[in-house]
């Protein structure tokens, strides 16, 4: 699925702080669209808020970002629908119920109802059923998912899969939207050194197509823009332009804001970005936090 027109992430004393103190502070970062950003550091060390804080989905409480043209934290819900979640534990995950082309039809048809423009969502029926196997075949093809090497092929039970299999199937429904920005969280979990060196690939071959993508890892590659958290963060430099402040062991994560259907509803061309509209929405959300934060 290409998507020429990434968007550019930039970020300046960048911070998030909870009831129990800093999340993440002092984030720095300045990188072009298309480029491929690691966020490094030990569990705990606020990696997911900073990542879900770049996406629109957490308030930061300092400093500021850009994402594309938006401004955070007074765009927020302009971030959120152009950028989208790969997997990220706790907070958008393969449902492992259900076989792998339902997990797609499902993505697919969320895409439909939530993200198309209403002059899409008004085609006969029949467009819709011809366009969704082309997006979900083009997809697969992106991420290097061929249904034909799955043990049941689309039949496939999501909880069969394995780990890579998973993060390939994630990436690919995420990419269904055509995102400017593709986030995920946790890409070196559970995954052998190959495997690990295939997902840094995938990632790679999803930049190279133009988006943007921001991936959280205990240990990122020498060839990517790195935003480091944690104690560690001042005591060594960054692969990137990037750079972070020290974030405490067991933060505290404060609300997590989603979009709402009617958001997601409007006319993508009758949009506006204005800044009331924006504090409306984003006072909207989840009214817990991520339940594990020390994981985060």
């Amino acid at each position: 699925m290409d998507s020429p027109h990434g968007a550019a992430v930039k970020a300046e004393g960048f911070g998030l702080k909870g009831p129990r103190g800093w999340a993440f502070r002092g984030i720095g970062i300045d990188a072009e669209p298309g480029s491929l950003i690691a966020v490094e550091g030990p569990s705990g060390s606020g990696r997911t808020c900073l990542l879900l804080a770049l996406t629109g989905r957490m308030k930061p409480t300092e400093g500021h970002a850009e994402i594309g043209r938006h401004r955070l934290p007074k765009k927020m819900a302009a971030v959120r629908r152009i950028t989208a979640l790969g997997p990220v534990p706790g907070v958008n995950e393969l449902d492992q119920a259900l076989t792998v082309a339902e997990q797609l039809r499902e993505g697919a048809m969320l895409q439909r109802r939530y993200d198309a423009p209403l002059r899409t969502l008004l085609r006969p029926r029949g467009a819709h059923g011809a366009s969704a196997p082309a997006r979900i075949e083009e997809a697969l093809a992106a991420v290097g998912l061929d249904p034909a090497t799955l043990p049941k092929g689309l039949r496939t039970s999501v909880r069969d899969l394995e780990r890579l299999e998973g993060i390939r199937l994630s990436v690919a429904i995420a990419l269904l939207g055509a995102p400017r920005l593709l986030a995920l969280d946790d890409l070196d979990i559970k995954l052998s050194d190959a495997e690990r060196a295939e997902a840094w690939a995938l990632l790679r071959s999803v930049a190279a197509r133009g988006t943007t993508v921001l991936a959280v890892c205990s240990e990122a590659p020498q060839d990517v823009t790195v935003l480091r958290t944690g104690p560690t963060a001042q005591e060594q430099p960054a692969a990137g332009p990037a750079a972070s402040a020290p974030a405490t062991s067991r933060p505290e994560t404060p609300k997590v804001t989603w979009g709402t259907p009617a958001e997601k509803e409007t006319d993508a061309e009758t949009r506006t970005d204005n800044d009331d509209e924006d504090a409306d929405e984003d006072t909207k959300g989840a009214d817990d936090a991520i339940a594990e934060t020390g994981r985060a």
